[in-house]
């Protein structure tokens, strides 16, 4: 079912290596479909973005502007939400929000000892879109994650798109949560043309400044595609957890946790990592026995055959050692003194620590966001956050002094790079000052 691997005999390069995925490449079928796909939508607008919303999702439309979610409609859903629900999303809406202004950066400035002032202005991006995945499931955490973030940075205009159904409905539940979150505007239509419509615009649609959130391959090439006409946060992959245990971790726990995220896709990594030999055998058997109850019981056997782990090593240290070099997505520190080994942790997109808190928190209601970088990624990467959706402006204010320290070392690099006009520039304004001709 789960395949063990012995890093005390193998070592971590090997464990490493049996691990390792092969290059994330997109068949050539996908890659042709989301460049027609945009091209479709740069040079034909409203008129292929409806031809592409019937001919993959079944829906069509009369026109684009049918393609539209009236703001009304959001409020009935949120209205018409079961009290549970409603209290659900209210509850995971204020910690998200809470969390991401605490992480809001900030403007600031600094005056050097020459009274020149220095420092950054921080600016919302004006639109953005946010794209929520449909078809077999409804994800409204991931509007919070998506559209949350970005009210709290201040983005005046958050746009949503998603698929529809094939008689153009979109799932309550995620309208209620648009309404919560604070989206602005929505859109019924999903895949390649959802993203050629926000990076390019059409007569109907206006284009805007980033897109983010998830996406299947589709939705991950075409992103990739666009950057330049628009930001974008991250190409995301399967989700992954990597936990590291000890032999205090309780089986069932550590079981419960890696088939929440093999339930996700076939694709998806669950690697438990531990010092304890007598853990192994444990969670293999509680893997059995929760499997055999799981709904998505196929998903989750396939993702654990294929892509999950149970790896021994001969110390925690090692375990961590390990996870740094599969940068997972989720890593989880279920040891008696998590923050002993947090130092070591490099790269990780999310870090839980100690046995009460499960990967699933942070999936729907403890405040930092689930989109997350996966596949290795966060060796460079970062969850997504409120520094997405503002950008930074640097601010320089010289004073006369500060000018004329500088000039020399200034005409000299200019004079390096044989770039003398820009010398020129500054000593102007220093022989005016002193009295010279300008």
């Amino acid at each position: 079912m789960i395949r063990t691997l012995d890093a005390r005999a193998l070592g971590v390069d090997a464990v490493v290596t049996a691990l390792e995925r092969p290059p994330s490449r997109a068949p050539s079928g996908v890659s042709a479909a989301v460049d027609e796909i945009l091209a479709g939508v740069r040079a034909r607008g409203d008129a292929a973005v409806l031809a592409y919303t019937a001919k993959l999702d079944g829906f069509a439309a009369p026109s684009a502007p049918a393609l539209a979610i009236a703001t009304a409609a959001m409020d009935a859903a949120l209205r018409a939400l079961e009290p549970a629900a409603r209290a659900a999303l209210d509850y995971a809406a204020e910690r998200i929000e809470r969390y991401h202004a605490a992480a809001m950066p900030k403007s600031w400035r600094l005056t050097d000892e020459h009274g020149s002032s220095l420092g950054q202005e921080v600016r919302p991006l004006d639109r953005v879109g946010i794209y929520i995945p449909g078809g077999r499931a409804a994800y409204p955490s991931t509007v919070l994650m998506t559209a949350v973030p970005a009210r709290v940075a201040g983005v005046k205009e958050i746009v949503l798109v998603t698929p529809p159904g094939a008689d153009g409905s979109v799932n309550p539940v995620v309208l209620a949560a648009a309404r919560v979150a604070g989206v602005t505007e929505g859109w019924r239509i999903g895949g390649a043309q959802a993203v050629a419509a926000l990076a390019y615009g059409t007569a109907t649609i206006r284009r805007v400044d980033k897109i983010v959130g998830p996406g299947n391959i589709y939705v991950a090439l075409a992103k990739t595609r666009v950057v330049g006409e628009v930001g974008i946060d991250m190409m995301a992959g399967p989700s992954e957890v990597v936990v590291v245990a000890d032999a205090a971790a309780d089986p069932d726990w550590i079981a419960a946790d890696l088939l929440a995220q093999a339930e996700h896709d076939p694709m998806a990594r669950a690697v438990l990592i531990t010092d304890a030999p007598a853990l192994a055998p444990r969670v293999e058997k509680a893997l059995a026995a929760r499997l055999a109850m799981l709904p998505r019981r196929e998903i989750a056997a396939a993702a654990l055959r294929d892509h999950g782990a149970l790896i021994l090593t001969e110390s925690l240290e090692r375990a961590v050692e390990i996870a740094n070099r599969l940068a997972p997505e989720h890593l989880e520190l279920m040891v008696a003194v998590p923050a002993a080994l947090l130092p070591r942790v490099r790269h990780a997109g999310a870090i839980f620590l100690g046995a009460h808190t499960p990967e699933v928190v942070g999936d729907y209601v403890a405040g930092p966001n689930h989109v997350l970088p996966t596949a290795g990624t966060a060796r460079f990467a970062s969850p997504l956050g409120t520094e997405d959706f503002v950008k930074r402006s640097s601010v320089l204010e010289y004073s006369p002094s500060g000018l004329a320290a500088a000039l020399p070392h200034l005409t000299t690099l200019s004079r390096i790079e044989g770039l003398t006009a820009h010398g020129s520039a500054a000593e102007a304004r220093t022989k005016k000052d002193q009295g010279g001709h300008a």
